[in-house]
């Protein structure tokens, strides 16, 4: 089978809502080994609802579509579903029934229009909604198979997962399997030329990086006719990449560079501090993403003020006179003293100049330093940044974790 996906409805043109469906479904079709080469988004317009159906059925023999299934006059998906494939509409007894079981447990008045969402294509397959007064169908005629589901993901979701799911996987012949391969402290260019060889001669499985905040994700996918066939498949070109990149590759799949550094701090027994200027709690709110995370974290300071860096740190008035907030030597002062302050073996410390204003020409907008207190030994890293005040602090978050977790590896390895 080969799949596209189309979203109704004119709030996602609009971009009132974010099309989170689209990237859920293409997800869940790769999985089942179901190719998805295009994606639609038509507005709550019956002729072009109906002209996205023609067009999708030139390139594809299932299509799915979340939307357009409510109870109000521009709801048409249905309807112009049942046109495609020239059939009537016909009330499903089971899901009328449904509509009044919600709107009366939810004490809603019933209205004549809250049946439309009844009505489905003769001859389709109901998918009734569990959290939900609109149900989904599937219909089949002529080769072409067409799934509509609702449009709140809510709802969307679990009708997949429990209907839409075990249909599809009974039918498909294949299943497609990806592991991806999280890399911090190496660019997407860099690790683009270092595999592109590689890649190249690939065709099952197939490799592909993608580019993040700070760090880089390769994609390695499998087709095969199990699961397991096509994790052995991909675990010798798990084994290739980590041997090429080493202690740059920090996790894999839903692993976080965050989590890497907490497992590491819990580990070897180590209290963390941390000391933020330009990143404002950042760094620390990033940290405690980690579960389990309170074993190593000591404390936080949060010191955008000269006199706070002064009072809560000991920055000396001497190196601020001297040499300025933004400094490497404030940066190692501010590690020192929040690992002394609060009796931590380790502690990161940040101070830069985000922006969008501030910069000189000595010191330009990204100009970020990172101090580095660990168990007695001070370094810092200089950062140069050119992006808006957020990719700045988030990209330094990224790149002060990093900097400990390569250092933590190093001294333990």
């Amino acid at each position: 089978m080969t799949a596209e996906i189309i979203a109704i409805g004119t709030e996602i043109l609009l971009g009132d809502i974010v099309n989170t469906n689209a990237s859920y479904l293409a997800r869940e079709l790769a999985a089942l080994g179901i190719n998805t080469y295009h994606q639609q988004v038509v507005g709550d317009n019956p002729q072009r609802v109906l002209e996205a159906f023609e067009e999708a059925y030139t390139r594809a023999n299932l299509v799915l579509t979340t939307g357009g299934l409510g109870p109000t006059t521009d709801d048409l998906s249905k309807e112009m579903g049942a046109r495609y494939f020239g059939v009537g509409l016909k009330e499903d007894p089971r899901a009328r029934q449904n509509i009044e079981d919600i709107l009366t447990k939810r004490k809603r008045e019933i209205t004549p229009n809250n049946w439309k969402q009844a009505m489905l294509p003769e001859g389709a397959e109901p998918l009734y909604n569990e959290n939900g007064t609109a149900p989904g169908f599937i219909l089949e005629m002529s080769g072409k198979m067409l799934i509509m589901m609702p449009g709140p993901p809510s709802e969307m979701k679990p009708m997949f997962d429990k209907q839409v799911k075990p249909f599809l996987a009974a039918r498909s012949s294949a299943v497609m399997v990806s592991r991806t391969l999280h890399l911090c402290g190496v660019g997407e260019s860099f690790v683009e030329h270092e595999l592109k060889p590689m890649m190249d001669a690939m065709t099952n499985p197939t490799l592909a990086p993608y580019a993040k905040t700070g760090y880089v994700d390769l994609r390695i996918t499998a087709k095969a006719q199990s699961q397991e066939e096509a994790a052995g498949m991909i675990h010798p070109v798990e084994e290739d990449i980590r041997k090429r990149f080493g202690s740059y590759v920090f996790g894999a799949d839903g692993d976080t560079l965050e989590g890497a550094l907490g497992q590491l701090l819990l580990d070897h027994n180590l209290k963390i501090a941390t000391a933020e200027s330009c990143t404002g709690g950042l760094l620390a709110g990033r940290l405690v993403n980690y579960p389990g995370i309170s074993g190593a974290f000591e404390q936080g300071f949060i010191t955008y003020s000269n006199e706070a860096k002064q009072k809560y740190l000991g920055v000396s008035e001497e190196t601020l006179r001297l040499h300025g907030a933004v400094s490497w030597q404030t940066a190692c002062e501010m590690a020192r003293g929040a690992a002394e302050a609060s009796g931590a073996d380790v502690a990161l410390s940040v101070t830069g100049i985000a922006g969008p204003e501030g910069g000189t020409p000595e010191k330009p907008v990204g100009l970020v330093y990172i101090g580095m207190y660990l168990l007695g030994d001070i370094s810092y890293q200089e950062c140069n940044y050119r992006k808006d005040r957020q990719g700045n602090r988030e990209n330094t978050v990224v790149q002060a974790i990093n900097m400990l977790r390569i250092a933590l590896l190093e001294k333990f390895q």
